[in-house]
């Protein structure tokens, strides 16, 4: 296996002091504009990867943002996934996204992931069978913020986003009369969530 090349090779190899070479590779305004590209260059050069879980331990960010799914495989939420994901990169963060697979077994295994992965936020649309959130305490009492979205649960220090499912019942109802329709039928899912 390669050895990884660190700022101190980087340093070496143009003869300065690794301080400049983490301040270039970190924009630092203290260093010139034609040393940060001698220092881009080797970088790129010599494959250097910079560090992010030291970097994430130094500030104690890590930039991500935790996503729990009950499934990836529908429009919806793909269509809310892209929408997050342009709103958090345009923040500078990242998601993180698992699917618990409508169970809340699998919720409780992606939430302990994020968690010990040190997210600085949860994004969560619930699991049909989840009844309780204490497996998102930590989340909680570490001031994480959380936020549901479509399948949501009360609780004081979360916040939750969900669809006018009445207004939307109403509008779909309304389009169906209008086209003629007169046999409407509503078929729905579980009635415990949202």
């Amino acid at each position: 296996m390669e050895k990884e090349i660190t700022l101190y090779d980087i340093a070496k190899e143009l003869s300065i002091s690794p301080t400049t070479v983490s301040r270039a590779l970190n924009d630092h305004p203290a260093v010139n504009h034609n040393t940060k590209k001698r220092i881009f260059e080797m970088a790129d050069q010599m494959g250097y990867r910079s560090n992010m879980f030291a970097s994430n331990l130094r500030s104690q960010r890590t930039n991500a943002i935790g996503v729990i799914v009950p499934r990836l495989n529908s429009t919806f939420m793909s269509s809310v996934i892209a929408g997050m994901e342009k709103v958090a990169n345009e923040s500078g963060y990242n998601l993180v996204i698992s699917q618990s697979l409508e169970t809340v077994e699998k919720e409780i295994a992606n939430a302990k992931t994020l968690y010990n992965s040190r997210v600085d936020g949860l994004l969560v649309s619930l699991a049909y069978n989840t009844e309780n959130i204490d497996h998102l305490e930590p989340f909680i009492k570490k001031d994480i913020p959380i936020l549901f979205y479509d399948r949501i649960f009360e609780h004081e220090k979360t916040t939750g986003i969900v669809i006018d499912n009445i207004q939307a019942g109403y509008k779909a109802t309304l389009h169906h009369l209008e086209q003629s329709c007169n046999d409407i039928v509503h078929i729905t899912g579980n009635l415990s969530r949202n």
